[in-house]
């Protein structure tokens, strides 16, 4: 639930955050139902996807070395830390060799990888940080620390909420990187142009949160992912 906002982080308690706050402050029954969904529909999920994750586990080790799971740092609610929980798709240790977003084409990504990224069950796992209530199913992309860094004050009203698996921002920048494709600096291009254009989403959709309205989006994703 959301906490008291005194008890909010120094970064998060400023006047570009107060007006999201005020917001959900409201929604506590919408805040409340959303992570009884989450439980269980992800208990649920977890049984049906059991077997095909392990599936999927045996194809990565066969495909390239490295381990099954990509663990990097993102960021959640409160600018909590958490590794989260994905199918590797790359090469081992992708990270410490290129950007930490992925560009269309990229060199790094394993056959099975994309495979994988184009069905999107590489986000799979995720159920494990869905039921730990690190993430929920909807709500902001979790971003990897260094960008959390570089966002503006209002950009923090979206930590207010647990990173989500699904957005309306994921659904409208699903090509991504394509945009980022052939930057020669893809880090500050992302920054400058994709995440101001995503937190416009993000921003609005805390304005207009409510159990039913992350229904919704989840309801468009699955259209999405299908097109």
């Amino acid at each position: 639930m959301l906490r008291k906002w005194d008890s909010l982080p120094d970064f998060m308690r400023n006047e570009e955050v107060r007006p999201y706050y005020e917001i959900l402050k409201k929604k506590q029954a919408s805040l409340f139902f959303k992570r009884v969904f989450d439980i269980v529909c992800g208990l649920i999920i977890l049984i049906i996807t059991g077997i095909p994750m392990m599936i999927i586990a045996v194809m990565i080790k066969l495909d390239s070395k490295g381990p099954v799971f990509y663990r990097q740092e993102r960021v959640t609610t409160y600018g909590k830390h958490f590794k989260i929980h994905k199918f590797r798709t790359m090469v081992s240790n992708a990270d410490k060799i290129g950007s930490a977003v992925t560009v269309d084409n990229d060199s790094r990504i394993t056959r099975v990888g994309a495979k994988l990224r184009g069905c999107r069950l590489d986000e799979l796992p995720q159920v494990f940080d869905l039921l730990s209530g690190d993430m929920s199913f909807v709500g902001t992309r979790p971003e990897a620390v260094k960008y959390v860094e570089k966002y503006k004050p209002e950009y923090m009203a979206t930590l207010l909420l647990p990173a989500g698996i699904t957005s309306e921002a994921s659904i409208r920048y699903k090509d991504e990187a394509e945009l980022l494709d052939g930057a020669v600096d893809v880090d500050k291009v992302y920054v400058e142009e994709v995440l101001p254009g995503k937190m416009k989403w993000n921003l609005e959709s805390i304005r207009k949160f409510s159990f039913i309205h992350d229904i919704g989006t989840m309801i468009k994703t699955v259209f999405a992912v299908i097109r």
